[in-house]
């Protein structure tokens, strides 16, 4: 769940900013190479066994010393530290956003269709669903990323200004698929949330929620999440990580896909990911739940 919105001006402005901002840096940087990881594999068209999964990860640096291969983990660090810090300010204070509209203005009709407890659940699900459509406009941070991570050459050694000058509209590849994956995704992630802590946990005030349920709540919300829109994130990952003159159709590589590899490849990267999800959002929850009440007794 997005940290709650407190009643300070405030702690939902300028600190919200800088605390949000600061948990997604402190998150890249333990969690990056993960997240090469898990696009390597995903991205890997051939057959997965032990002896290959060095390569596949490593790349050129398969047979390299333990600290050369750790480093070729952080590819495209700027991309996605431009990408991951936005995506953590738009994301913890988009929700909370969203619901406050959709409390606002649509609580009766949730509340007529879903009872007062499910429809407050659903309204939660429903800003997070928002929430993700619109992380769309971030797209071109994550299509560089995703590229230094898995496509290197796609660069040729051009600068992030003539990339976006030469590429345009280009680095927006994908983005249908980008928000048919977010759109389920974060509606699993904040509805699962949500579930567990009102059904499992019982807790009705979710602000009020202590550490350890946020921590429980946020692994059954993620883990939902996750493999809800594995599929989705596959297929955008596929169409983004080619060569920037390629156009490949999503339909085409789902083809490919299930012809080539199977259904299961749809899931391709999801175990690193399942792995890192519960570590990676209580850290990124818990750091900027305790950030941004501390600036904001400085700003």
């Amino acid at each position: 769940m997005s940290p709650p919105v407190s009643g300070k001006s405030r702690e939902s402005g300028t600190a919200r900013i800088l605390g949000s901002g600061a948990s997604g840096v402190a998150e890249l940087l333990v969690f990056h190479p993960v997240d090469t990881v898990a696009k390597r594999l995903m991205s890997n068209k051939g057959k997965v066994s032990f002896s290959s999964l060095s390569p596949i990860i490593f790349r050129d640096y398969a047979t390299a010393s333990l600290p050369k291969k750790l480093l070729s983990l952080f590819p495209g660090l700027g991309y996605a530290a431009g990408y991951k810090v936005s995506q953590r300010i738009y994301k913890f204070g988009g929700q909370p956003w969203f619901n406050e509209i959709i409390t606002r203005k649509y609580k009766d009709e949730f509340t007529s269709v879903f009872g007062e407890r499910k429809g407050k659940m659903m309204m939660q699900a429903t800003a997070g669903s928002l929430t993700g459509i619109g992380e769309v406009v971030l797209l071109p941070l994550d299509a560089l990323k995703i590229k230094r991570q898995v496509n290197p050459e796609a660069f040729r050694g051009r600068g992030v200004l003539r990339i976006f000058m030469e590429e345009g509209t280009t680095l927006y590849r994908g983005w249908g698929w980008t928000m048919a994956r977010n759109a389920p995704g974060s509606f699993a992630l904040f509805g699962a949330s949500a579930v567990t802590k009102e059904y499992v946990l019982g807790v009705t005030d979710y602000s009020k929620a202590t550490w350890t349920q946020n921590f429980i709540a946020s692994i059954a919300g993620a883990v939902a999440s996750i493999t809800i829109a594995a599929p989705l994130d596959t297929v955008k990952t596929r169409i983004q990580n080619a060569n920037f003159e390629q156009k490949v159709p999503g339909v085409t590589v789902i083809k490919d896909l299930l012809r080539n590899e199977g259904p299961s490849a749809f899931f391709k990267g999801l175990t690193p990911k399942i792995l890192v999800v519960g570590p990676k959002l209580v850290f990124s929850y818990t750091l900027a739940q305790s950030l941004i009440p501390l600036f904001g007794k400085y700003v």
